[in-house]
C-alpha cells in the first residue's frame, strides 16, 4: 500500500480534539502523528473533524429486516417471535446479501469494525450445510466485500431455557452439543487465522442458553485463543428470576463460577443488575457493551452504566438489532439515559464517551495494539463534515455529542477509502438494502 497523507483542521486525539493536525499512513498504518502543523505539499486536506474508527461491538445483522416492518407492540419476548420468523428464512446466499447491505450501511455511518453475534448457524431443521460454516463464512464474504473489519463471536446455543430443549425456532442455532460447538469453531478459526480483517471469538447466548459446564468449555476455548469472548447478560428481568429460581445465583455469579470472566470478556446489556454483580464486573475488568437504541426499542430499561465504570469496569457500545444505524447517536445515549436515571448531567466526559465508542471498543473485539490516532495504530479515521446548522457555533470538543451519521463525510479502514462524500465507493447501499430485506420479507 502507497504511503499517504492528510492534513486535518481538528483531529481527535487521545487527549481530545487538537488543532492542525497531520496524519501519514503507510502500510495501512499511522506512521506519523503530527500536531499543530500546517499542511505540506501533497497533502489531502480535510475540513472539520476526523475521528478515529468506530466500534460496533454488538449486532445481529439479520435483526435488520425487522427496522419499519411494523412488528406490532408488546415485550420483548413477543418481539422475539418475530425475529425467529426472520432467522428461520435465511440462506448463505440471503444473509450475504443482507449483511452487504448492512455492513455497508455501518461503514457510511462511521463504523469500522464490528462484532457480529452469530448464532443462525445450521438449515432451519438444523442439519448442518455441507460446509458447516456456511453462514459464518457469508458474513466474512459479505465484511470483505463491504470492507469493514469483522470479529465474527460464535455463539453456543444449546437450550431454549433452563435444562429445556432448543424449540423448533431455535434449532438452527444448535449444535448437537458443546463439543460439536467447538470442533465447528475450531475449523472456522483455523480457516481464517491468517485473515488480517477477520477475528474469530466465542459467545455464550445466555446464561439460560447452557448448562453452567458447557459454559466452561467456551469460555477455556476463548481463554486457550486468546480470543475475545461475549454474553448476554441480565438483558431482561424474567431471565435474572429464572436463574435464580434454577441456579440459586444472579447470571453474573454463574458466569464467573464458570470462568467467563478472564481474559478478554464482554457482557453484553448489563441492563439489570444487583450490586453484588456491579462488582464482579468491575473486579474483573469486563468491557460491558451497551446497545442503548434496542434497549429502548425492546423496553428493556437503561443499564448502570456510571456505577459500572466507577467500579472499573470497561464500556463499549453497539447497534445490536439495527434499529438504527449511528454510532453516534448510541455514544450519545449512552450519555443520555444516564442523565434520565440519575437526575444529574455530565456523567461522562466526552473523552470518555469517544473512548467507548473507539479504542475500547475496538480492544473488546479482539483488535490488539495501539488504538485511537496515535502513531503505529491501524489508519482507521472517520472524516466528519461540521458545516451543517445542527453543529454552527459548537466547540470542537462538543461536537461527537452533536453529529450524526449523515454528517459522516469520509472513512478509511486499515488506510483504505472506502466512504467518499458520504457514500460507499462500492456499494448502493440502499438499493443493496431494499432489495435483500423485501427478498427476505416475501420468502415463504
Amino acid at each position: 500500500m502507497t504511503a499517504a497523507s492528510l492534513w486535518c483542521s481538528s483531529a481527535w486525539l487521545p487527549a481530545g480534539p487538537v488543532d492542525r493536525v497531520r496524519l501519514v499512513i503507510e502500510d495501512g498504518r499511522l506512521s506519523g502523528v503530527h500536531a499543530g502543523v500546517d499542511p505540506s505539499p501533497g497533502d489531502h486536506v480535510l475540513r472539520g473533524l476526523v475521528m478515529p474508527g468506530f466500534a460496533n461491538c454488538h449486532s445481529h445483522t439479520f435483526h435488520r429486516v425487522l427496522r419499519g416492518s411494523g412488528v406490532p407492540g408488546g415485550t420483548f419476548w413477543s418481539w422475539r417471535t418475530d425475529m425467529y420468523r426472520v432467522a428461520g428464512r435465511l440462506t448463505p446466499e440471503s444473509y450475504h446479501d443482507l449483511a452487504v447491505g448492512a455492513y455497508a450501511e455501518m461503514v457510511e455511518a462511521g463504523y469500522t469494525s464490528v462484532g457480529e453475534f452469530h448464532y443462525v448457524h445450521h438449515r432451519p431443521d438444523g442439519t448442518p450445510y455441507p460446509d458447516p460454516n456456511a453462514m459464518g463464512e457469508a458474513l466474512i464474504s459479505a465484511a470483505r466485500d463491504v470492507g469493514i473489519r469483522l470479529t465474527l463471536l460464535d455463539c453456543c446455543y444449546l437450550s431454549s431455557g433452563f435444562g429445556q430443549p432448543l424449540s423448533p425456532e431455535q434449532t438452527r442455532f444448535g449444535d448437537t452439543d458443546v463439543h460439536a460447538w467447538r470442533k465447528r469453531v475450531d475449523a472456522l478459526a483455523d480457516a481464517h487465522r491468517a485473515d488480517p480483517d477477520v477475528r474469530i471469538g466465542a459467545a455464550i447466548h445466555s446464561v439460560r442458553a447452557l448448562e453452567p459446564r458447557d459454559m466452561q468449555v467456551v469460555a477455556s476455548w476463548a481463554h486457550e485463543h486468546d480470543a475475545p469472548l461475549h454474553v448476554h447478560l441480565s438483558e431482561q428481568v424474567a431471565e435474572n428470576s429464572a436463574c435464580l429460581d434454577a441456579r440459586g445465583a444472579t447470571p453474573t455469579r454463574v458466569l464467573q463460577d464458570a470462568g467467563a470472566w478472564r481474559g478478554h470478556a464482554t457482557a453484553v446489556h448489563a441492563t439489570h443488575l444487583e450490586d453484588q454483580d456491579i462488582q464482579i464486573l468491575g473486579s474483573h475488568q469486563v468491557t460491558c457493551c451497551l446497545c442503548p437504541s434496542t434497549e429502548a426499542d425492546l423496553a428493556d430499561g437503561i443499564g448502570p452504566a456510571l456505577d459500572l465504570a466507577r467500579a472499573g469496569a470497561a464500556l463499549s457500545l453497539g447497534s445490536d438489532q439495527n434499529v438504527l444505524c449511528d454510532p453516534l447517536e448510541e455514544m450519545r445515549r449512552l450519555e443520555m439515559d444516564q442523565r434520565l436515571a440519575r437526575g444529574t448531567r455530565e456523567n461522562f466526559t466526552p473523552v470518555a464517551l469517544v473512548n467507548a465508542l473507539t479504542t475500547t471498543g475496538q480492544e473488546s473485539l479482539g483488535w490488539a495494539g495501539p488504538g485511537g490516532l496515535i502513531e503505529g495504530a491501524s489508519a482507521d479515521l472517520v472524516h466528519l463534515d461540521t458545516s451543517s446548522a445542527a453543529l454552527a457555533g459548537a466547540r470542537v470538543d462538543r461536537i461527537p455529542l452533536l453529529a450524526a451519521a449523515r454528517d459522516v463525510a469520509d472513512v478509511w479502514v486499515s488506510g483504505r477509502r472506502v466512504v467518499e462524500g458520504g457514500h460507499h465507493r462500492d456499494v448502493d447501499v440502499a438499493a443493496e438494502l431494499a432489495r435483500s430485506i423485501a427478498s427476505l420479507r416475501s420468502a415463504s
